[in-house]
C-alpha cells in the first residue's frame, strides 16, 4: 500500500482535514465520486481534482447559493468537466448515480455563510447514507462530518450513529474519529469502509 505524502504536513486540526487525508487515500484518477453536501464547495474541488479527467464527481446540495459557489470554485480552477452539480437534497442520490463509487462524502448541518435555519436532517441524511451504501465498489468509504453543536446537531448525530452503529460488521467497518481535547459537541468523523 502507498500513502499519499503532503507538503506541507496537513494540520489535523477537527475533522474535515482528517477527512480530506483519507480521501488522498482513498480516490484516485479514473474514479467516481459523491459530494453529498457541497456547502462552499471546498470538498466537491478536491474531489474533483483527486479523480482526474478519467473519473467524475456528482455534488447535490439544496441552496442554489452552495451550487453558485461550487459552480465558482469548480471553474476558477477549470475542473468543471470533472463534475455534475444537482440542485437536489441528497436523499436523491441513488436517482441520479450509478455505482460503483469510491467514496461518499457527507458535512452535516447547515452552509457556513448561510441560511443556519436550513440544516440536514436526520430522515434524509439516513435515507442518502443507505442509498450510498448500495452504489459503493468493494472497499468504498463513506465519510460523514457531523456537528452535535447546533440545533439539529444532536437528533442528528443519534440518528447517524445508530445507524452506522446497526451496520453488519462483516460488511462494512464503521468508525467514529474525532479529537479528545475539545469540547464534547465539538465536530467529529464517522467513517464506513464498504468490507473488500
Amino acid at each position: 500500500m502507498t500513502y499519499p505524502s503532503f507538503s506541507p504536513i496537513p494540520a489535523l486540526r477537527g475533522p474535515v482535514p482528517l477527512a480530506h487525508l483519507f480521501l488522498h487515500t482513498f480516490v484516485h484518477d479514473g474514479h467516481t465520486a459523491v459530494d453529498a453536501t457541497c456547502g462552499n464547495g471546498h470538498d466537491t474541488l478536491l474531489l474533483a481534482r483527486l479523480v482526474g479527467d478519467n473519473g467524475s464527481v456528482f455534488g447535490f446540495d439544496i441552496q442554489q447559493q452552495a451550487m453558485v459557489e461550487t459552480g465558482r470554485r469548480l471553474a476558477e480552477a477549470k475542473l468543471s468537466h470533472r463534475a455534475k452539480l444537482l440542485l437536489a437534497g441528497h436523499e436523491r442520490l441513488a436517482e441520479h448515480v450509478t455505482g460503483p463509487v469510491q467514496v461518499v462524502l457527507f458535512n452535516l448541518g447547515y452552509l457556513p455563510g448561510g441560511d443556519r435555519t436550513i440544516i440536514t436532517l436526520p430522515e434524509t441524511t439516513v435515507t442518502a447514507l443507505e442509498q450510498s451504501l448500495h452504489l459503493l465498489a468493494p472497499g468504498g468509504t463513506i465519510l460523514v462530518t457531523i456537528y452535535p453543536g447546533h440545533g439539529g446537531g444532536p437528533a442528528e448525530q443519534s440518528t447517524v450513529e445508530n445507524w452506522a452503529a446497526g451496520l453488519e460488521p462483516r460488511a462494512f467497518h464503521s468508525w467514529r474519529m474525532g479529537q479528545i481535547n475539545v469540547n464534547q459537541d465539538a465536530p467529529y468523523l464517522l467513517l464506513i469502509q464498504k468490507a473488500l
